[in-house]
Order: C-alpha cells, then sequence, then structure tokens
C-alpha cells in the first residue's frame, strides 16, 4: 500500500482558526456528553440510595471488563427534548466486553424520572436490538423502570415501532439463538414484565427487583386487593413460587456477578475471520483532524487528508485515483482490519457514482466491510448532467450501497444533503453503526438553498398570475424563518438527539470508533448466500 504524503501546513492561519473552531466544538461535545452523563437531582440520588440501589453506571463498570472499551450508543438521545431532563431517553446503551465476550447492554436510568420510558427510549431499545440481530451480540438488559410514560402513551404503545415491537424483536432473537440475558434490578410492570419474562435467563434482587403485569395501585383499583410490590411480584415470589426468575441475588453488586457469570457459561462464538494485519498507528496526529476541517461547510478539503489519520500506517491504496476526482475510493486497514473506504471530496458526478458502483462491488465480492466519509452536497443537478444519465448513474451507486452484503460504517464529516446521504450510506441505507462529527449538518438541502427555492416558486407564481415580483423585504420575510428552521433542525444535536445516528464523536477518535464498530460487527457471519446485485440500468 501507498502511504498518504500529507500537504497540510500546520502552522497556517487557516489551520489554526479551523482547529480552534473544532476544538470549541469538541468541548461543548464534552460538555453535553458529562451533563447527561452526571446531571441527577439530589432527591432522586437520594431514592436510589435509600433502597440501596447503584447508579446505572456503577452498575456497568461492575458489569463491564475492566480496562476495557465501551462504546456508547445513543449518549444524547432526546437531549432538548420532553423537560429537556431526560438524557440519554433514560438508559445507558452501549457494546462492551463481559468475560472476554463483547455484548450489548441495554440498562434503565433510575435516577431519570424513575426509569419511565419515553417515546424515545423505545426507539433507543429498538435501535439497540437491531444492532444486537445484525451483529449477533449477546444482550444484557438492566432493568429498573415503571413503565410507559402514559400522558405519551400513544406515541409509546400501538405503532409498529413502538414498544410492542421490543417484545416481537425479543423472540425473534431467541430464535435467531441471540442470548438474553436480564437483570431485574427494580421495577418491572406493565408491558415491560415480558422483558424478563421473554429472556432467556432473570436473575431478580431481593426488595428492590418486582416483576408484575400491574402494578399495587392498579391491582387495588381493578380488585379492590391491597398488596406491596415485593408481595406482587418480588424475588421471593417469583423465583420460589411462580418461576418466571431464574436466579435469587441479594443485591445490585451480587445480581451482576451472577450475569457475568451467565455470560461466562454461554457457548464460545466464532467471529467472521477477515485477512487481518498488525495494527499500526496512523502516522500522522489524528488530532489534526480539527485543522483540516474547514469551519465552513461550503469550504471544501482534501478527504484523503481524513483517512491518513484514521488507517493504519496512512497506508491507502486508491482506486481509480485519476477518475471520478470527487470521490476517494480505497483499501486500508483501521485496527488491523481490512476497509474499502468511500470519501467525499466533492459533489457527485456520472463518474464518481460508477466509480463507487465499481468499487462497493470490488469489496462486496472480497469480504471486505465498507466504511463511508460523507461530506456531500448531493450528485450534480443541470440539463446537460440530466442528458447524460446522472440519474441512472446515480441509481447504479444507490443500489450498490442497499444490496452489499459486507458490514457498512458511516461517519458523518460534514455535509449530508439530498440524495448524497443515500448515496454515501445513510441511515436508511443500513450501515451497521452511523456516527456524526460535531460539525455537521443534515437535511434536504441547505437553509439558504432551501429559502431561495420557495423564494422562485412564489416569484413564478406571481408571474403567472401577471404581478411583480416579491419586494426584497417579502424575500427576507420568507427566507428568515426557512433558514432558522433549517439550522436547528440540520444541526449535529438535532440528529443526535432523534437517534437518526448512534452518537455524536470526537473527530480525533474515530479510527478508535470504527475499530469498535467493526469488531462488534464480525460477531455475525458476512453473508454470502446472494449473489450478485440489482439490476444496473443501462
Amino acid at each position: 500500500m501507498s502511504i498518504i504524503e500529507s500537504r497540510i501546513d500546520v502552522g497556517a492561519e487557516e489551520y489554526r482558526q479551523n482547529f480552534e473552531k473544532m476544538s470549541s466544538l469538541v468541548a461543548d461535545l464534552k460538555d453535553a456528553l458529562k451533563q447527561a452523563r452526571e446531571e441527577r437531582s439530589d432527591k432522586a440520588r437520594q431514592r436510589v440510595a435509600e433502597v440501596g440501589k447503584l447508579p446505572v453506571r456503577e452498575r456497568l463498570d461492575l458489569l463491564l471488563d475492566r480496562n476495557t472499551p465501551f462504546l456508547e450508543i445513543g449518549a444524547l438521545a432526546a437531549k432538548d427534548m420532553y423537560d429537556g431532563k431526560v438524557h440519554g431517553a433514560g438508559s445507558v446503551i452501549g457494546i462492551g466486553v463481559v468475560e472476554g465476550r463483547e455484548v450489548i447492554v441495554n440498562a434503565n436510568d433510575p435516577m431519570i424520572k424513575g426509569g419511565t420510558i419515553y417515546p424515545l427510549g423505545v426507539k433507543k431499545s429498538l435501535r439497540a436490538q437491531k444492532i444486537a440481530m445484525e451483529n449477533r451480540l449477546p444482550t444484557i438488559y438492566l432493568i429498573d423502570s415503571g413503565g410507559a410514560f402514559l400522558p405519551m402513551q400513544s406515541e409509546i404503545f400501538p405503532d409498529e415501532d413502538d414498544g410492542g415491537r421490543i417484545f416481537y424483536n425479543q423472540a425473534v432473537m431467541s430464535k435467531m439463538g441471540i442470548p438474553q440475558i436480564a437483570a431485574v434490578m427494580g421495577l418491572c410492570t406493565a408491558g415491560g414484565a415480558y422483558i424478563p419474562a421473554m429472556s432467556d435467563e432473570v436473575v431478580h434482587v431481593r426488595g428492590t427487583g418486582a416483576i408484575f403485569l400491574g402494578g399495587p395501585p392498579l391491582v387495588l383499583a381493578a380488585t379492590g386487593e391491597e398488596v406491596t410490590a415485593d408481595e406482587l411480584g418480588g424475588a421471593d415470589v417469583h423465583c420460589r413460587e411462580s418461576g418466571v426468575s431464574d436466579y435469587f441475588a441479594d443485591d445490585d453488586p451480587h445480581a451482576i456477578a451472577i450475569v457475568r457469570e451467565l455470560v461466562r457459561n454461554l457457548p464460545a462464538a466464532d467471529k467472521t475471520r477477515l485477512s487481518m494485519r498488525e495494527p499500526r498507528p496512523p502516522r500522522y496526529d489524528p488530532t489534526e483532524i480539527y485543522g483540516i476541517v474547514s469551519r465552513d461547510l461550503k469550504t471544501p478539503y482534501d478527504v484523503r487528508e481524513i483517512i491518513a489519520r484514521i488507517v493504519d500506517d496512512s497506508a491507502f491504496t486508491e482506486f481509480k485515483a485519476l477518475y471520478g476526482a470527487t470521490l476517494v475510493c480505497g483499501f486500508a486497514h483501521i485496527h488491523g482490519h481490512p476497509v474499502g473506504i468511500l470519501g467525499n471530496n466533492g459533489i457527485l458526478f456520472s463518474d464518481s457514482a460508477l466509480k463507487a458502483t465499481q468499487f462497493i462491488q470490488l469489496c462486496d465480492r472480497r469480504r471486505i466491510p465498507l466504511v463511508f466519509l460523507q461530506n456531500i452536497n448531493g450528485y450534480i443537478i443541470g440539463r446537460e448532467y440530466e442528458r447524460l444519465g446522472i440519474t441512472k448513474d446515480g441509481h447504479k451507486m444507490v443500489n450498490a450501497v442497499s444490496t452489499a452484503t459486507v458490514p457498512k460504517f458511516t461517519v458523518m464529516t460534514g455535509a449530508s444533503f439530498g440524495a448524497g446521504n443515500y448515496g454515501m450510506c445513510g441511515r436508511a441505507y443500513g450501515p451497521r453503526f452511523l456516527w456524526t462529527w460535531p460539525n455537521a449538518e443534515i437535511g434536504v438541502m441547505g437553509g439558504e438553498q432551501a429559502a431561495d427555492v420557495l423564494v422562485t416558486v412564489k416569484n413564478d407564481q406571481l408571474a403567472r398570475a401577471g404581478s411583480p415580483p416579491m419586494s426584497a423585504e417579502e424575500v427576507d420575510a420568507i427566507k428568515a424563518p426557512i433558514v432558522e428552521a433549517a439550522h436547528k433542525e440540520s444541526n449535529a444535536y438535532y440528529s443526535t438527539a432523534n437517534l437518526w445516528d448512534d452518537g455524536i464523536i470526537d473527530p480525533a477518535q474515530t479510527r478508535n470508533v470504527l475499530g469498535l464498530s467493526i469488531s462488534a460487527a464480525l460477531n455475525a457471519p458476512i453473508r454470502d448466500d446472494v449473489a450478485g446485485f440489482g439490476i444496473f440500468r443501462m
């Protein structure tokens, strides 16, 4: 492989200003993550301590192997939504190592509304299950929830992607042979009672854990029977009488010790074998990415400079280097894993789309995972390009992305607009994981472009009616709210709050995040039972 020779002048004023801007964005990200992890009311902390529970992060510290990474998913889900206090949508979800085995953990946070489930909490749980199914990861549920947030029950209960889908997925995961272990560490009520009931093995904590379809208030209202939570569904009831639970635990640490033992007893899993190489760090400092990426999304930069700071030894074999220059494709390794990388260097033309299509086919045939570095304003438009077939050439690329059977990973490093989002493997195109940098923006188009389109449409309507075009004041009145709304709804935090991605990451950590993502994906076999692709229109 060729070593990428960086041409970045780290002493340049432009580099310095870019570095300062990205450093500020990363500092804001770290503050937001710290707030999501730590901002809890004194009352909630006291309530958890009084009943002898551990905070969710301490539970995870006991569960996960020491000095191993934890790849958190949706850390900023529901940010600034609801009342602004439902951090992480009320749960902590991520991929970690337990007894040497990669697993995905779904843990309610009892200090956030008592673990109450909000609509985005359901969406986050469904995302965790999808990750488990795609990557064949054993799932551990640390359950401590008072059930659904009833004022929003219409957004939680009835639809195919609402709460019931969680239990449907549990049944499918069981059929797939994916182990599921539940630790009942607090309330587990109403529909949530099915989570342990549908798991393979259930650990139940004495005194704090309780499983029931209807809690004491509902039982009293429906039957007139007065009963405590422990009498209704405590560990003694379900370990001795009902058989719902399998293991009796004295407290949280005991329960977690049992869970670790259960994971240790799981059959060994053979990971997919790739043509690995000895990992080597990049030759350039990954924090230099801060100065390479322009503080203005409209200003281009060479994506090869990003690749040089992500891949092993900064080594990269570029594919069709002289053709389709607005898309860089090539082979590299990340933490020893072979990857095929596609990175934007401008808008997508027919030649770059055709180049991508061929490259994706090569990687799919050779069982090489694909990494998309997405910074794209879309496909080229205009009469000449339509005449030359940009639509059918773009279709070939979208088809190849859609039907590739190897694991795909996407990092949004800047703009993500229009069909470019699709061609570069946006959320709808099945990447195993999708990560976002804090400078990223996503939308059908940029705010200014959207506003200009609407102004043009309005002026066309006026012209057809025989009226003069809008005045400058009228144009501003139309454009201002559109630009403002686009700015709010296209930024990285809005995206991650709505779980359109798996999290915002520090650009300097991209290499490590991708390495962990690829490692997790290799727990599942790479499909080789589907021959070829769909039809590529000529």
